[in-house]
């Protein structure tokens, strides 16, 4: 498993959205980073939690000059109903990741294990990208529970936008 090295490009993203339209990282232009929120589908109560959370900061993330995504290799039916059910409908919801998308962005995979959950789905994943399409903080899980917390990450955001602090963990394997 190969993972983007904090301060190199991250994979090329382009996914469909709940809704219509897609969202194309390539074409994401905030102010200081995209935050790429990987979850595990529909059958996820603790990505239900997480996402309401996201929602409910947007706000204060983009006063910090963050957009957000949160993307699932759900199909749109699956993550139009999430969107509707989990009352998460200002934040940008992408569906239909593929399985090569999620493994080029390092995220580990599921098969399901009752019917509720599909038939091979991501694991959690959460990435702050640079305007210039670079990997600056990479959270990657093999379970769905512990993730970020995003008050944590917010203050993370604001020391580093404040210090001018680097990305680490920029150094390659030998």
């Amino acid at each position: 498993m190969s993972h983007t090295l904090p301060g190199t490009p991250v994979p090329d993203l382009k996914i469909p959205l709940v809704g219509g339209g897609a969202f194309d990282l390539s074409q994401s232009k905030p102010e200081n980073f995209t935050l790429l929120l990987f979850y595990r589908g529909l059958h996820c109560p603790v990505c239900k939690g997480q996402l309401r959370d996201l929602q409910n900061n947007l706000d204060a993330l983009a006063e910090r000059g963050v957009n957000a995504v949160a993307i699932s290799m759900d199909n749109e039916e699956r993550a139009t109903k999430a969107q509707q059910d989990w009352g998460v409908d200002r934040l940008a919801i992408g569906h239909s990741l593929s399985e090569v998308e999620a493994r080029s962005f390092g995220l580990f995979l599921s098969n399901g294990i009752n019917d509720n959950e599909p038939e091979l789905f991501s694991e959690p994943g959460l990435f702050l990208v640079r305007p210039d399409g670079t990997l600056y903080f990479g959270s990657i899980q093999t379970m769905p529970f512990t993730r970020p917390s995003l008050k944590e990450l917010m203050m993370g955001i604001d020391y580093a936008l404040e210090h001018d602090y680097p990305a680490r963990g920029e150094v390659a394997a030998q």
